[in-house]
């Protein structure tokens, strides 16, 4: 095969997916149509040259096709079942040769806990953001537009989050990264972005998310136009499905409805370089082809996406509210049971339906501090100054809710039934404060007036005149 060509073939094991002997290059860079597999934490196998799996045994002594035989663990070796994680990679060349003499490069305005924590000399409060614009004559790729706006915990610990924003012009070439920090939950806000990793190629468009495990090596590519998202850094434990608990099997975000690419390869032979995060900086180093050789795979530590429009919401039926744990997407979990170090939680299309009830939600203070961030539509708690692409903060224990003009109108709207249509909110929710950066407090975008939404709020208090029902 000429080198200066990509061939990218892709065949699921069990017959996912359709077979691409005809992708080929165009200009050295190969454009596929991804295929993926169903199931969340399943185990899978996949090859994209029909015989590259081994069968029956993970490191024969020689491999189909020439390829090495290496092994990727996202825990460590004793994990319990239940938690273990690792893929077997079968690929063009071990990884050793996609890596070489690195160095420090400047990281932009990338900031790692608990290196942001001086950053901002912002007091407290409830803080809200603009959305960062789509810059128009700046070249930006996914790892260069990343822009962080709150850290929380410690990385070097395998504790807490970071919450940024991706403004991406252009896409990466001969280009690739992976980071070490910790894993990435990409929530699609604006325009589609492709993800190029060693176990394949994902799709998101806003709506969808992908996930990017902790070291996975990737490539992210623009679709049709400029793009922004937003991005989670997980430093603790992966990202999992929460219990259901007295919900049952079903509902949610059911694991049929999670996708993993099917093996892909590239085999370039073409200067690139490698960019890493690890402890908090930046490095980088040379390579003389792609890194996203892999190809086949088994295991269950992979890259998925997610359509979260497939989120099935329960609610309630007669009166009052659940908590909002019940739209709780994915979780990471902490040492303390029931203590997320993260939570992925959505607010997305539903019906409201409770009689006697104040709809929206509720007012409360939380030991939980919540990044929150509207992909589309209107946020039913506000009135104004929440739109797509911006950005709230209520941090532990600070006080938050609907505005006064919100809380008017829902305590005497009519309760008949109401369909909350064409919407989509998000919060990453962990049990750390978020400190601000000092982009997020000094970035042009920080809404200054945010807390005098609740300015109008009006005492109603009359102990001579009991009102409403008990």
């Amino acid at each position: 095969m000429d080198a200066e060509n990509t061939l990218i073939g892709k065949r699921a094991v069990d017959g996912a997916g359709p077979g691409t002997a005809d992708d080929r290059a165009r200009a050295g860079q190969a454009t596929i149509t991804p295929g993926y597999m169903s199931g969340f934490g399943n185990s899978f196998e996949t090859e994209a040259l029909v015989g590259a799996l081994p069968i029956g045994r993970n490191s024969p002594q020689r491999l189909p096709y020439g390829l090495y035989a290496e092994q990727l663990s996202g825990s460590p070796f004793t994990a319990p079942q239940a938690t273990n994680q690792r893929s077997w990679l079968y690929r063009i060349r071990p990884s050793v040769k996609h890596s070489g003499r690195f160095r420090r490069v400047d990281r932009g305005l990338i900031r790692t806990a608990p290196a942001a924590r001086e950053e901002s000399g912002l007091p407290i409060g409830q803080m809200r953001w603009n959305p960062v614009p789509i810059p128009e004559t700046e070249n930006r790729t996914f790892l260069t537009g990343l822009r962080t706006m709150t850290t929380a915990g410690d990385s070097d610990t395998q504790v807490g989050m970071a919450a940024h924003v991706a403004v991406v012009t252009r896409s990466m070439e001969d280009e690739y990264f992976f980071n070490a920090d910790g894993e990435m939950l990409v929530v699609a806000q604006l325009g589609r972005l492709r993800f190029c990793t060693e176990f394949g190629v994902l799709e998101v468009a806003p709506g969808e998310i992908a996930v990017i495990p902790r070291g996975v090596v990737h490539r992210v590519e623009l679709v049709s136009g400029p793009a922004r998202a937003y991005v989670c850094e997980n430093y603790g434990g992966a990202f999992t499905l929460p219990d259901r608990g007295p919900i049952g099997a079903n509902c949610l975000a059911n694991p049929r409805d999670f996708l993993t690419p099917v093996a892909a390869y590239e085999d370039i032979e073409r200067p690139s370089t490698l960019y890493v995060k690890w402890g908090g900086e930046l490095h980088a180093c040379e390579i003389g082809q792609s890194p996203l050789d892999v190809v086949a795979w088994h295991g269950n530590y992979a890259p998925y996406k997610y359509d979260l429009r497939r989120f099935s919401p329960v609610n309630a039926v007669l009166f009052d509210h659940p908590d909002p744990s019940i739209f709780t997407v994915l979780t990471a979990p902490s040492e303390t049971p029931g203590t997320a170090n993260v939570d992925f939680v959505i607010f997305p299309d539903r019906w409201a339906v409770a009689e006697d009830t104040f709809r929206p939600p509720w007012y409360h203070r939380n030991l939980m501090s919540e990044f929150m961030g509207l992909v589309y539509g209107v946020y039913d708690a506000r009135e104004e100054g929440f739109v797509p692409g911006g950005m709230s903060l209520h941090n532990q224990m600070l006080p938050h809710g609907p505005d006064a003009g919100v809380f008017e109108k829902a305590s005497t709207a009519p309760l008949k039934p109401v369909k909350m249509e064409g919407t989509l909110a998000f919060m990453f929710e962990t049990r750390f404060p978020q400190r601000m950066t000092r982009y997020a407090a000094e970035g042009g975008l920080l809404q200054e007036d945010y807390a005098s939404c609740w300015q109008g709020l009006r005492k109603h208090f009359d102990p001579g005149a009991p009102q409403g029902r008990g």
